[in-house]
């Protein structure tokens, strides 16, 4: 990868980042062929624009595919004392981390043989990099262009000022990224069927998911936090409101808001006031309220410091259904529908008259937007759309896992013992071994959707989840890496193409409750690495691996922070 290339890619970025301020900031705060990673190069300038999720490589050029054949390597028995770098040494003991805690998995692209296998039969937590197991079984099952569709139908008469007397269905299948700016080509289709105005219900029918997959509880309790958005049929704009403050010298504060939605409303009582930004000056915090009259109430009041500047605040409101329905109906009286009716959840009869048809983006393109920003809700989604594929829906939980280990073990990846909760990563109760991730690594890098899958991931110093670290090491530009952060839990996994010029596959976990200070140890392992494994280190004595049945680390606090993003 060039220079050039990525200065391309930046471009395009900022680009992008300007068409859509929306979906950027919704999807990030909802985190957290073959091909070997990067082709080795010096340096990568990085993007300076706020990233439009999805942009960084859609088009770009392809990256340099793996020479080594398909045929299964089985790796060697992995029991092993070994020995870390010692700059991972360092990290770890300044974090108070001990060896136990951590597990770690380095291999050439292409040899099982593992040059680093600390703890790697051990089951750990992975946070995120449980989407690389999602995302991969996605594509392989699913295929790349995959498309969900979300379809209208309607039963009753029309009469000739396009009055629909009767209901308006919406049949939704799971689209995991049905935005504005997707949902108003539906609209739209059904304006040019022939209806302008509803004259009965508005009736979603949501039957694709299980309804046990539904309102279940927010894995920190915190319900407002956009990460935590469940999966839903028909997932609108992530369930999330994105509020922007914009403070003025005349002590005033504008707001918008995005998406719109039917029944909302904004009660704006900020003050713009002069001063520093900070404190309760810098904090916005809104309250929404939904009303008896159906309305919802957007709450604002309080001083913002003009130092602060615009300031985007991300909020997830009400129920999928209410949300959805408010989406839709403000698009549809924006583009000059009228409704007159009521909305509820139900069924499309028999006899209902197919209207129109959406068909949201490519899987392939959903697959970054997951991998780049760490986006739970649309992982979710795409969790339970493999479980409704395989097995028929309703999607459940259980038929998605046993959709994925079936193929996992059609695909001759070991997974002893992985454990599937909602396939997001967001769980206390998702678990893998460094060595079965760096198995699946493996076999995806020579796989039919190696380009699609290594593409999809953060590049060091450049974009997505990574974008921020490593920028001035040789490492940035140079490894294509999956983060995952939990309280008490930090992951990495990907590839590295190293100054030796060799590509190198890396997986490592810690589960700790000083994790978090130890992220310095993983950016140290990841730029060992990209200086090239071969050429040795200093060697320090390691304990022996603990035992593959041992019991993860960490269990949930009542209150943890909010960190526990993705």
């Amino acid at each position: 990868m060039t220079h050039a290339f990525l200065s391309s890619v930046a471009r395009r970025l900022r680009h992008a980042a300007r068409r859509s301020r929306f979906i950027s900031a919704v999807i990030a705060s909802s985190t957290d062929a073959g091909i070997p990673a990067l082709s080795p190069r010096r340096r990568a300038p990085r993007a300076n624009a706020w990233l439009l999720v999805g942009a960084a490589l859609a088009g770009a050029a392809s990256l340099p595919l793996a020479a080594e054949a398909r045929g299964r390597t089985a790796h060697p028995s992995v029991n092993v004392s070994t020995v870390l770098p010692q700059s991972v040494m360092t990290g770890l003991q300044r974090a108070h981390v001990p060896l136990s805690s951590i597990s770690v998995v380095v291999e050439k692209v292409g040899d099982r043989t593992p040059i680093i296998a600390l703890n790697a039969a051990k089951p750990m937590m992975p946070a995120s990099t449980m989407k690389l197991v999602t995302t991969y079984a996605g594509l392989s099952i699913l295929g790349p262009d995959y498309r969900w569709r979300t379809s209208a139908y309607a039963d009753g008469t029309l009469d000739a000022n396009g009055v629909l007397h009767g209901n308006l269905y919406i049949q939704g299948t799971g689209d995991p990224k049905l935005v504005p700016e997707e949902l108003i080509d539906l609209v739209e289709k059904i304006h040019k069927a022939g209806i302008r105005g509803l004259d009965g219900a508005l009736v979603l029918d949501k039957r694709y998911f299980d309804p046990s997959t539904r309102d279940l509880p927010a894995f920190d309790d915190d319900v407002t936090a956009p990460y935590n958005v469940g999966p839903d049929p028909l997932l609108y704009a992530f369930k999330s409101l994105s509020f922007t403050l914009t403070p003025s010298p005349d002590g005033t504060v504008a707001i918008d808001v995005l998406p719109a939605l039917a029944q909302l409303q904004i009660d704006n009582q900020m003050r713009a006031v002069n001063g520093p930004c900070r404190g309760e000056a810098a904090s916005v915090s809104p309250t929404v309220t939904p009303t008896p009259n159906g309305t919802v109430v957007a709450s604002f009041a309080g001083d913002y410091s003009v130092r602060c500047g615009p300031r985007t605040v991300n909020v997830a409101v009400l129920d999928h259904s209410a949300f959805f329905a408010g989406g839709f109906l403000a698009l549809w009286q924006q583009t000059g529908g009228t409704f007159n009716g009521t909305t509820r959840e139900g069924a499309v009869p028999v006899g209902a008259k197919l209207v129109a048809t959406h068909q949201g983006p490519l899987l392939a393109d959903i697959v970054r937007d997951i991998n780049k920003f760490s986006n739970n809700t649309m992982a979710r989604n795409l969790f339970l759309s493999i479980g409704a594929a395989e097995e028929k829906p309703p999607a459940t939980p259980a038929k998605s896992a046993r959709a994925i280990e079936a193929f996992l073990r059609r695909d001759s990846i070991e997974m002893q013992y992985l454990s599937l909760d909602n396939g997001s990563g967001l769980s206390r109760d998702e678990h893998l071994t460094a060595l079965s991730l760096a198995d699946l690594l493996q076999r995806a890098n020579a796989s039919p959707v190696a380009q699609v899958f290594v593409q999809s991931l953060p590049i060091a110093g450049v974009d997505g989840t990574m974008r921020n670290r490593l920028t001035n090491q040789g490492a940035g530009g140079n490894a294509q890496i999956k983060t995952g952060t939990l309280r008490d839990v930090r992951a990495i996994a990907g590839y590295v193409a190293s100054a030796d010029g060799n590509s190198y596959v890396v997986v490592s976990f810690i589960n700790d409750p000083h994790s978090e200070a130890a992220r310095a140890a993983h950016d140290a392992l990841l730029e060992w690495v990209y200086q090239g494994p071969t050429a040795g280190f200093s060697r320090v004595s390691a304990p022996a691996a603990e035992p593959a049945s041992a019991t993860p680390r960490g269990k949930p606090r009542k209150n943890p922070r909010r960190h526990d993003a993705h």
